[in-house]
């Protein structure tokens, strides 16, 4: 490795700064804020993207087409007295000039502020904050959760509510942006038609990164995120999209590169054409660690043509929602596990969900339904390893649940619990929600705990001895400024599996 002399980085400073001379200066580049990603004990991912004219319609930002340099700072203080690593990365307009910086040599367990320098423009501040050392518990972890975002639908007051929790570790689990145009319901505008092209994503990305609620949510803690279906279009599974299209794949890749240029994600992350690794590991010293899924790339079809049904052919043993080789990876990350807890970040329901009365089951085929063979595969496996508490996070479906996970879900009555899913509503999707619960649901799936169509997140907090749980919501989204309140509170002991109500 080249060692950093303090020479080296003054004539690399100069040469970059050189890059920027006899051109114009820009306006304020920073109007998406900053974020940061990706946390381990001595590092962390820091993210930001130049755009003084976020909204242009080709996805550029306003942007001249050329390198430019960005300074960045990274502090254990927020007025930056102590400065513990500073450095220059350049924005280039392939990227849409974006910026992943990724410091190591970090203390573990501790809070860091970084910010952006471009043009004499500074960026707004935001803190992060590192795991605790691979061997420790360290101090419990406050960890809030979150999915599907419409930016038509309403506002992201609920992203505010989460920043005000103060958490150490944000989980995104899919469906940050949609990918529909402009509709007649929707209580704000979205700008452009329904994504298709690169510059399309790119500038839905940038739409949603001006809004101050999401913005404040990231410059709070690191994020950890992973995309589900509407980040491309509805539905899609693998190389298959929702209705024929001949250009579906350039379509992936143009949404896979625009969502990497815009996420705190790791340059392991950076996709290929319409590849894109995701799936990977957070861990949280030993008190937790975070396998983060992808249930899209890799998934088979959804049987039966999709949606609710009876369907033979979702039992079919060769079937995989998540892929072989995301399979055997998490398989083996069951069995070299010693954290006191194991967390899978993904995207799907994955107990079992009948609406229907009778013998025949109706699930749904986008879920983990549609896939038995590979539920069965990875309760399994957890259980074999054994896993000493195992948490399923879900987004996707709009609505709030809590729900038992079953060894065996031909008889979930009298089938012992294995594990736990929590399942967070939308911050914004679906409009309003209300206060109905679907009691048909809770009466044929006796291990769903709750359900709640209101909108909002959930607040978690994991120490050694317990997870608490809390049901954030908020009574409305169609206008700004809602309160969140707790519905409803869980414990789920060490060694217990289950769901306690407080």
């Amino acid at each position: 490795m080249t060692s950093l002399t303090r020479r080296t980085l003054l004539v690399g400073g100069a040469a970059l700064a050189a890059v920027g001379a006899g051109f114009p200066k820009l306006a304020n580049p920073f109007t998406l804020g900053v974020a940061s990603g990706d946390p381990s004990h001595d590092g962390v991912v820091l993210w930001t993207r130049l755009a003084p004219s976020p909204l242009d319609g080709n996805g550029l930002g306003g942007m001249p087409n050329r390198v430019v340099p960005v300074h960045w700072e990274l502090a254990e203080d927020e007025r930056f007295r102590r400065v513990v690593r500073r450095g220059v990365e350049v924005a280039r307009p392939q990227s849409a000039h974006s910026v992943h910086v990724e410091p190591f040599g970090l203390r573990p367990g501790r809070d860091y502020y970084y910010r952006f320098r471009v043009d004499g423009h500074v960026s707004p501040v935001g803190r992060t904050r590192t795991a605790p050392e691979p061997w420790s518990v360290g101090q419990d972890l406050t960890m809030c959760f979150a999915s599907c975002a419409h930016y038509g639908e309403g506002y992201f007051t609920a992203y505010r509510r989460l920043a005000e929790d103060h958490p150490d570790l944000v989980l995104h689990l899919g469906d940050y942006q949609y990918e529909y145009a402009a509709a007649k319901k929707d209580v704000r505008e979205v700008l452009g038609p329904e994504t298709r092209t690169l510059a399309d994503y790119r500038l839905r990305h940038a739409q949603y990164k001006t809004d101050a609620d999401l913005q404040l949510a990231h410059a709070v803690a690191p994020w950890a995120v992973v995309l589900d279906d509407h980040e491309v279009e509805n539905n899609w599974a693998d190389e298959v999209p929702e209705q024929p299209d001949p250009d579906f794949l350039k379509r992936r890749a143009a949404a896979f590169q625009a969502y990497y240029e815009n996420m705190p994600l790791r340059r392991a992350a950076r996709p290929n054409g319409i590849d894109m690794r995701l799936y990977r590991r957070i861990r949280w010293g030993n008190l937790a660690t975070f396998h983060m899924l992808d249930t899209r790339q890799y998934r088979d079809d959804q049987a039966c043509g999709d949606g609710w049904k009876t369907c033979a052919d979702a039992a079919a043993p060769g079937r995989s929602i998540t892929g072989a080789a995301q399979e055997a990876w998490l398989l083996d990350g069951f069995r070299r596990s010693r954290a006191r807890w194991d967390v899978l970040g993904q995207q799907v329901f994955f107990a079992e969900r009948d609406r229907k009365d009778g013998p025949e089951k109706e699930v749904s085929m986008d879920a983990w339904d549609g896939y038995l063979a590979s539920r069965d595969r990875v309760t399994r496996g957890w259980v074999d390893a054994r896993v000493r508490n195992t948490v399923v996070l879900t987004g996707d479906v709009h609505a709030a649940y809590a729900a038992d996970v079953k060894a065996d879900w031909h008889d979930p009555a009298s089938s012992r619990t294995v594990g736990t899913e929590l399942v967070c509503s939308s911050i914004t999707s679906g409009g309003d929600g209300n206060d109905t619960s679907d009691e048909v649901q809770l009466r044929l799936n006796p291990h769903i705990k709750m359900h709640s169509r209101r909108r909002g997140y959930v607040r978690t907090r994991f120490s050694a001895r317990e997870m608490r749980v809390d049901f954030r919501a908020l009574p409305h989204v169609s206008k700004p400024g809602a309160e969140a309140t707790t519905l409803k509170s869980f414990v789920v002991e060490d060694r217990n599996p289950g769901l306690n109500p407080v």
